[in-house]
This record gives C-alpha cells, sequence and structure tokens, in this order.
C-alpha cells in the first residue's frame, strides 16, 4: 500500500478496529486531527470593507441639488432630488476574494488603489472580464448586478465612492446571473 494511502486509511481501519470498543472508539476517533483533505473545501477568502466617512449633500435654501461647473472642454453636472449621501471606504481584497453579485442604489466610482481587480456585469452577455490594475478606474452605475474578482495572486485595494440617497444601504446582495458560470 502506498504512503500516501496508508495515510488516508488509517484512520479508518483504525476507527473500525475501535469501533468494536463501544463508545470509546467514537471519542478517540472525535479526537484525530483532521487534515484538509478530510473536511469540506476552505471558504474563499473575504473581503475587508472600512467606511471611511459618509455625509448627507443638500441645499438648504432649495431641496434641489444641481451642481455644474463649466471649464474649458471639460464639464461636470450632479443633480438630486432632494439630496443625496456620498459615503466612501476601501475594500482589501486577499487573492482569489471577490465581492458577491450585487446592486446599488446610485453609482459607484471604483479607484483600484493597488493590485489587479477583474469585474464582470450581469447585462454583459458573454460576462466578458474587465481588468483593472493601480490606478485605473471603474464606473459602476449600479442598475444591474455586477462582481468584482481579485484573480491575482496579489492583494488588491479600492478605494470606493457611493452615490445613495440618504441613509439608503448601499450594497444589495443578488443572485448570480445565468450568463456568467465561472
Amino acid at each position: 500500500m502506498s504512503t500516501s494511502l496508508n495515510a488516508r486509511v488509517a484512520p479508518l481501519i483504525l476507527a473500525i478496529v475501535l469501533g468494536c470498543r463501544g463508545s470509546e472508539a467514537a471519542e478517540a476517533t472525535a479526537k484525530m486531527p483532521t487534515t484538509p483533505s478530510m473536511t469540506e473545501a476552505a471558504a474563499p477568502p473575504a473581503s475587508v470593507s472600512t467606511l471611511l466617512a459618509r455625509s448627507t449633500f443638500s441645499d438648504p435654501k432649495d431641496q434641489n441639488v444641481d451642481i455644474k461647473r463649466i471649464s474649458g472642454d471639460w464639464h461636470v453636472q450632479i443633480k438630486s432630488k432632494p439630496a443625496f449621501d456620498i459615503a466612501v471606504q476601501t475594500i482589501l481584497f486577499p487573492p482569489g476574494a471577490a465581492s458577491g453579485w450585487h446592486t446599488h442604489p446610485g453609482p459607484v466610482f471604483i479607484q483600484v488603489k493597488s493590485g489587479t481587480m477583474t469585474f464582470y456585469q450581469s447585462d454583459d452577455p458573454t460576462c466578458s472580464p474587465q481588468v483593472r490594475t493601480a490606478g485605473q478606474g471603474f464606473l459602476d452605475l449600479g442598475e444591474h448586478p455586477h462582481i468584482a474578482v481579485n484573480r491575482s495572486d496579489a492583494p488588491a485595494e479600492n478605494v470606493v465612492t457611493y452615490f445613495a440617497p440618504p441613509g439608503s444601504v448601499l450594497k444589495f446582495m443578488a443572485s448570480q446571473p445565468p450568463n456568467c458560470s465561472f
């Protein structure tokens, strides 16, 4: 018998032999060390989120917020009725970690601070990966389920800015779409 097979079969043989001795066998078996091959697969690593700040923005003179800035060829405008929250958090993704499929109540600006992140959108029929590296951004409109995954061998960190209704939950978990079967 090979050494590898011996290592897997020996506890079984020991349990069978001890099983003839009554409840002492059950206690001895329960105390036996287990190896990963003898237990369920380990859970994937989890991301760690830290909320840095969250504030409500409104115009005390008008319930409608309309901010507009034009500088040369650059234009930006933010409209909201009656107000909006901006929340900023960091999310650390160990290698292999994922956000889970989810949506948001408003747009989310994601900055990859370090590492490499892969984003998938449920409304993409081919569920193609969208890879972003340190210094690159990803705009999530929050309208459909999506997932962020660290597929690299190194940790990654994102700085995430949410625009949301005042007091709203920032993330709603969603089911995995049928077109994204990875």
